[in-house]
C-alpha cells in the first residue's frame, strides 16, 4: 500500500494563507493527502476574515488552532509550501519546497481576502494534481 504523501503549509502567523491553503487541501483531496500547517510565529487563533472567507466555499477552518513550526513537521512532510516565512523555515534536501507568494490577509477586508483565498485554491489544485499524478 503506497503511504500518502503529506504537505505542509507554513506562513509567519498560521492564522491566514497556511491555514486557507490546508482547508483547501483537506477538502479537495478527500484524505488522500495528509495536510500539516504551521507558523515561524504563529498567532492565538486564526484570522476572524480568513475564517468568513472560507465559510463562503464551503469549508469550515474555524476550529483549527495556530500551530509553531517544528522541524518534525518538516521532516515528515514530502512538499513544504511556504507563504512568506523566509529563512524561518528549515530546508532539508530531498524534500519538495515551494514559495506561495501571496498577499497577507492580515488587516485586510473580506473584498482583498476573497482574492487571496481564490489564489490559494488554484496553487492548491495544482499541486493536488501533481502529487497525486
Amino acid at each position: 500500500m503506497d503511504k500518502k504523501p503529506t504537505v505542509l503549509f507554513v506562513c509567519v502567523h498560521n492564522a491566514g494563507r497556511s491555514q486557507m491553503a490546508a482547508g483547501f487541501m483537506r477538502e479537495l483531496s478527500q484524505g488522500a493527502v495528509e495536510v500539516l500547517s504551521a507558523g515561524s510565529a504563529p498567532k492565538d487563533s486564526i484570522n476572524p476574515v480568513a475564517v468568513e472567507a472560507m465559510l463562503e466555499v464551503g469549508i469550515d477552518i474555524a476550529h483549527y488552532v495556530p500551530k509553531v513550526l517544528t522541524t518534525e513537521a518538516v521532516l515528515e512532510s514530502d512538499a513544504v509550501v511556504t507563504m512568506g516565512c523566509g529563512d524561518a523555515c528549515p530546508f532539508y534536501p530531498g524534500k519538495r519546497y515551494e514559495d506561495w507568494v501571496l498577499d497577507d490577509p492580515a488587516g485586510q477586508g473580506i473584498e482583498s481576502v476573497r482574492v487571496i483565498r481564490d489564489d490559494i485554491k488554484a496553487r492548491v489544485e495544482k499541486l493536488l494534481a501533481e502529487l497525486l499524478a
